[in-house]
Order: C-alpha cells, then sequence, then structure tokens
C-alpha cells in the first residue's frame, strides 16, 4: 500500500515517531511548570506557611459586620435555583447590615416571582431589574447591581464596607461572610475562599469531575499565588472586592462602572484588575471545629454538552480574551501565573495530539498483527523522554489523589485519578471550541451570557455536605 510513492506504513511509522517527540516536549513542559507549583507548595508546608487555620463556624456567623456588607447575585433564567439560593443565605448571613442584591431581567419574571417569594418579608433583599431585556452579559448585570448600591448609599447617607459575589446556584457557608468581612477590615482589598463542587451521585464521571479539579486548584494553586503576592484570579462566587477597591476599578474605564460588559470572565479580571491597581489581595482557606473547609458550595453541569460550554467560556475569557485584555502583568511571578492561566487552548492541542498518537500505537499494533509495517525504534533520547513523563503523570496522579480523597473521601481520590481521560477530553472539546468561538469577536461580533442552566440547588444540604473533611 502506497501514499505518493512511500509505503504507507512508513508514513505512519513516521507521523508516530514526529508526534510522540512532539507531545513529550510539551508534555514535559506543561509537567515541570505543575511540579514547580507542587514544590512551592511543599516548601510553603513544610515551613508553616501554608497552615489552614481553624475556626469556629457559630461564633463567626453572629459577629456584626465591621461594615454594610452588599452581595451581589446575577440572575438570569435561575427561577428554579434562586429562591432557595436567597432563602439560605438569608438565614445563614444574619447579620442586620448586610444586604443582598439580586440583578433580575423584566422579560424573565419566572426569576423575579421566585427571589421575591424566598424573602418571607426580609427587608434584606433587593431586587434589581436591569433596564434592558436579558440576557446581556454577567458582566453587564454586575454593573446595574453597582448602580442601585451607589443610589442606595446616596439615599441612606451611608457607604457599604466591601461587595460579595455569588451566583443563584451557590450555597454559602455561615461563617464564609465573616470571614471576608474581618479580611477586609484588615486591610485586604480583594478575598477569595475556597470553592468547592459537591460530588452528584450517579454522575460519577461528568457532573463530580469539577470536584478534583477545584481541589487541587484551591488547595494548592492559589495557596501558591496567595504566597507569592501574586494576583488573585476571583472565582465569581466566595469572593469579596472592598467599597473603595470597587471605587478604583471604575476610575479605570472610561464609562466609571466596574465591570466591561463584553468579558466573558468579569471574575478573573476583577482579581488581577484589583491587584494592578494596587490593592492587596488574598486567598484565605479556613476550617470549621468539624473539619469541614469554609468555602462556596454547588453542584455544577452533569451534561457533557453544558459542562463544554461552560469551560469554552472559561477558556475562551481567560486564555483568549484574557491575553488581549489583561496584558501579562508587570513582574515574572505574574507573568508566570498569567501564562498558566492561559495554558487551555495548547493544552487542548497537546492533549489530542497524544491521543491522536495513541490511536496510531493502537493502529499499528494491529498492522504488524496482520504482517504489515513495523514497530517504531526509539533513541534513547526519546525513550527518556516517554520515561520522564510517565514519572511526572504517576506524582500529578498522586497529588490529585490525595488532594481530592482529604476533602471528599477516599472513594472520590481514586475516581479523580479513573477520570483523567475525561477531563481531558472535556479539556480538548472546551479549546478547540473556544478558539472557533474568540475568532468572530475579532472582526466585531458581540458577546453574549452563554450562561450554564441550573436545575438544582443543595439547599437542604448542611455546609460541607458531600465533603470528607
Amino acid at each position: 500500500m502506497e501514499l505518493l510513492g512511500f509505503d504507507f506504513w512508513q508514513w505512519l511509522a513516521l507521523a508516530r515517531h514526529e508526534l510522540l517527540l512532539f507531545a513529550g516536549i510539551f508534555f514535559l513542559i506543561g509537567a515541570l511548570d505543575d511540579f514547580a507549583i507542587d514544590l512551592s507548595w511543599l516548601w510553603l508546608k513544610v515551613t508553616g506557611r501554608a497552615k489552614t487555620p481553624r475556626i469556629d463556624r457559630t461564633a463567626l456567623q453572629a459577629l456584626p459586620l465591621h461594615a454594610p456588607v452588599a452581595i451581589f447575585v446575577p440572575a438570569w433564567q435561575e427561577s428554579r435555583v434562586i429562591g432557595h439560593m436567597v432563602r439560605h443565605a438569608l438565614g445563614s448571613w444574619p447579620q442586620a447590615t448586610s444586604r443582598l442584591y439580586v440583578g433580575c431581567y423584566a422579560n424573565d419574571p419566572a426569576t423575579i416571582e421566585a427571589a421575591s417569594a424566598a424573602c418571607h418579608g426580609d427587608k434584606r433583599l433587593r431586587i434589581v431589574i436591569h433596564e434592558s431585556h436579558g440576557p446581556t452579559t454577567k458582566a453587564d448585570c454586575l454593573n446595574r447591581l453597582y448602580e442601585a448600591l451607589k443610589d442606595d448609599e446616596t439615599r441612606s447617607g451611608e457607604a457599604f464596607g466591601a461587595v460579595v459575589f455569588h451566583d443563584a446556584e451557590d450555597l454559602v457557608d455561615p461563617a464564609a461572610l465573616s470571614l471576608l468581612d474581618a479580611a477586609i477590615a484588615e486591610g485586604a482589598d480583594f478575598v477569595q475562599i475556597p470553592v468547592e463542587p459537591l460530588p452528584q451521585s450517579g454522575r460519577k464521571w461528568l457532573g463530580s469531575h469539577y470536584c478534583e479539579e477545584f481541589a487541587e486548584a484551591h488547595a494548592k494553586a492559589m495557596v501558591v499565588r496567595d504566597a507569592f503576592g501574586a494576583g488573585i484570579p476571583a472565582a465569581g462566587v466566595g469572593c469579596a472586592v472592598s467599597r473603595a477597591a470597587l471605587a478604583r476599578l471604575c476610575q479605570r474605564r472610561s464609562d466609571s462602572r466596574p465591570f466591561a460588559s463584553e468579558s466573558l470572565t468579569e471574575d478573573y479580571e476583577m482579581g488581577l484588575a484589583v491587584a494592578e491597581s494596587g490593592g492587596r489581595c488574598r486567598f484565605i482557606r479556613a476550617r470549621g471545629e468539624d473539619g469541614l473547609l469554609v468555602a462556596t458550595r454547588a453542584y455544577f453541569p452533569a451534561r457533557l454538552d453544558q459542562i463544554v460550554r461552560q469551560k469554552t467560556r472559561w477558556v475562551h475569557g481567560i486564555a483568549l480574551q484574557g491575553w488581549d485584555r489583561t496584558g501579562w502583568g508587570g513582574s515574572a511571578k505574574e507573568f508566570w501565573m498569567r501564562a498558566r492561566d492561559r495554558r487551555g487552548p495548547f493544552t487542548a492541542l497537546v492533549l489530542l495530539m497524544g491521543y491522536t498518537l495513541l490511536a496510531l500505537a493502537l493502529l499499528g499494533g494491529l498492522a504488524r498483527l496482520f504482517g504489515h509495517g513495523a514497530a517504531v525504534e526509539l533513541s534513547p533520547l526519546l525513550e527518556a523522554l516517554i520515561l520522564v513523563n510517565i514519572v511526572f503523570f504517576a506524582w500529578r496522579a498522586l497529588f490529585r489523589f490525595a488532594l481530592t480523597a482529604r476533602e471528599y473521601g477516599l472513594l472520590q481520590g481514586f475516581l479523580a485519578v479513573l477520570r483523567f481521560p475525561v477531563t481531558n477530553i472535556i479539556a480538548i472539546m472546551a479549546g478547540w471550541r473556544a478558539v472557533a468561538a474568540y475568532g468572530p469577536t475579532l472582526f466585531g461580533r458581540a458577546v453574549v451570557w452563554d450562561k450554564t442552566p441550573h436545575a438544582d440547588h443543595p439547599a437542604q444540604i448542611e455546609p460541607g455536605a458531600g465533603s470528607a473533611g
């Protein structure tokens, strides 16, 4: 069998060799990047700089706030979860000087009705109706909430001390508001606490794969980032910005609004912008007396199409829009961290090459069974490259198991390792869809709020449910 004068099996062997070299080199680069974070985290643990303090959750929940705090919750077509979120948040955070702002749209009456019915006369709830029909963007909805906050400050003559950000599907932690408020009162301008996706029974492969991703990011990578003094990207939930820092963000923009309405990941940009404007950023991990993290919990998407859409938005906004909008920072540490944030599209390419290589290897193996082709001969250097990558993969699997098992138990730890192929395939799909979506925006196509639908809210679950501690 010949192709352009060459034996097809020779072409196949050559393609396998070149892909192996390409994938091996770039897998190694990514592995070394992750290994540097691992070593930094281990050093912080050994030197005692990454301790997770224990707090009394009940006592912290009862503390009065240092200054009034606004909680922003943008909501478009969230009628199935917003009521549960409002009831749980108002019940978990009894402080009289807190105010919950829910951003809704006139053409979404179901969400307005659900949010209104949940407050039971609690005057701390403020429903804000956007003047535009939805959906716009999440950033645009947040800007509308900010305008409502300023109006309230003008009428009352009292300024808020901080703004806390949450989504309609969130299960807030009773201690979180006081923890965020205390950090702001102590001088932080931006604070992020961990996000803890809840495992989903019967959805172990798709719906629960977020568990290990956030366990690694918010137990290790963000801890290192905080210790380095680098900008902390906001997760969009479970985070707070001081009122002064929010005002400085407005001064940076020509429209005097804190968020860019065209941004897909306004939360990610917010944390970095606070750091660039001279603000102090913190990532805070704390555990209650029960050993469970003070964290924001939620059910994440469990359908493949919804997962890919959500991660497409993250990759598009962080890796592609972020390159244009936030630059690379002014220091080596910022450049490193932002380069890590923007690996998504390139990671998708390298993973695709890896799986293509696997398919070619299987094809070559089948061919040899029928007497065609020959095994690819590897040079000593290529053999060493493969061996080093295998060692790093084992190291990565060990870390993923340990950090996931610590928060979710041994079963989820083992499943986290078994889910590697699932997370890789999702990364490939999201990376390529993000590139395809980004292209048209270069020619003036507007972005819209491509939100993830939410059907379930864990409002009946006690904070920390689904964790092993």
